[in-house]
């Protein structure tokens, strides 16, 4: 077969397989499509079914398949960092503030710390921390890992639970839109090459004389040219980004931070981000997959994975539940908000990519990170919705 009859064979294997699973298994529930599509990816990567049958996949993911897929990725989860920055609303968090920061303080501060103290025990041990990391930039790296929130998810499971444009619901995004940014934050400064800070700086003031340019342009453009627009400054910026040595994913969320959300229609947005996550994000999450590896960690992996579970599961509801107990928060509301700000899918499995492409974790560590990052989002609509039905009832008795 050609290169080109095996790279189909491989887009029909990342788009059939998954459905499949979630329609036929109906698994919504307790596993979104999209958490489907990550754990069928691990599946079909070398640490499971390239290990029963590895005449498979040597036969379908040749180098020049795979590569023609990372492309595809690349592209994927660009877009799709772009539309969580500039679905970012700093103005309504700021408008709301004490309590906005001192939940996503918090809700960050936590979790950052138990996972930290995770990776902090694994600094003692072979087969974790990558080749070019300092021991401080794996702990902080891992720890944030574990405080991290995936923002255009959690609007995917809100808006599924039917809270997203509730009070509740706004509130939440504000305190996830806030931890967003410290995420990244943290990220560059984690990133931060002191070989090339020069490059570095030098971005960061190009980045900044840019903006303003961009945003006087896009200001002066109609929404159709917004568009195109946008995409040659997301790909210009995530350039300057991986050239500066900060990664192209960070150039990606940097891009789109600086990009107003009032400039596109809501309804189109939602539906670039409905069409990429169905079009373009499986080729991520399959190529995600392929990174997964149990070889070096063994069942270790699983056990390493559990642990983080534990630090961010526990983190975020320890957190959540001392800032409602600072801001007299009625009773029940910091367990729900606690448990949806845990969900962890893509965005986490992006930050462990980037920690795995800069050699700061190991492709051992890249897997506990990923079945975390699967296990957290796959508890969340199952845990939260009694709890919101019985809040539902409380709230309808007294009224």
């Amino acid at each position: 077969m050609t290169t080109t009859e095996i790279f189909l064979v491989a887009m029909l294997i990342i788009f059939a397989v998954p459905y499949l699973i979630w329609r036929i298994g109906r698994t919504d529930y307790f596993a979104p499509l999209v958490v489907v599509q990550i754990l069928t990816g691990i599946l079909l990567g070398p640490g499971i079914l390239g290990h029963v049958f590895p005449e498979y996949y040597t036969f379908v993911f040749t180098p020049a398949v795979v590569q023609s897929l990372n492309g595809i990725a690349w592209w994927a989860v660009m877009i799709f960092v772009w539309i969580a920055g500039v679905e970012l609303d700093l103005r309504k968090a700021w408008q709301h503030r004490r309590e906005s920061f001192v939940t996503a303080g918090f809700a960050m501060v936590v979790p950052l710390a138990l996972g930290a103290g995770v990776a902090w025990v694994l600094l003692g041990q072979a087969g974790w921390i990558g080749d070019k990391s300092l021991p401080w930039q794996f702990v902080a790296g891992v720890g944030m890992s574990c405080a991290v929130t995936a923002l255009p998810i959690l609007i995917l499971l809100m808006e599924k639970m039917e809270i997203l444009r509730t009070a509740l619901g706004q509130r939440i995004l504000r305190y996830a839109s806030l931890d967003d940014i410290a995420i990244w934050g943290v990220l560059a400064l984690v990133l931060m090459d002191w070989a090339r800070i020069g490059k570095q700086a030098a971005f960061l003031v190009l980045f900044a004389v840019a903006v303003m340019l961009y945003r006087r342009l896009m200001r002066a453009l109609a929404e159709c040219d917004r568009w195109f627009v946008c995409l040659v400054w997301l790909a210009a910026v995530a350039l300057g980004a991986d050239w500066a040595g900060l990664h192209y994913m960070v150039g990606a969320f940097l891009a789109g931070a600086v990009t107003e959300s009032e400039w596109f229609d809501q309804e189109r947005m939602d539906l670039l981000r409905h069409h990429v996550l169905l079009t373009l994000m499986p080729v991520f999450f399959l190529s995600t997959g392929l990174r997964t590896n149990w070889e070096v960690g063994g069942p270790m992996v699983f056990g390493v994975a559990a642990a983080l579970l534990v630090a961010a599961v526990t983190g975020k509801l320890l957190g959540v539940r001392l800032a409602g107990r600072v801001l007299k928060w009625a009773p029940g509301e910091a367990s729900i908000i606690g448990w949806l700000l845990q969900t962890k899918a893509l965005i986490m499995i992006i930050f462990a990519n980037i920690l795995l492409d800069k050699a700061i974790i190991t492709n051992a560590m890249f897997t506990a990170l990923l079945l975390m990052a699967v296990a957290s989002t796959m508890l969340t609509v199952p845990v939260v919705t009694p709890k919101l039905m019985k809040m539902r009832e409380l709230l309808g008795r007294s009224s």
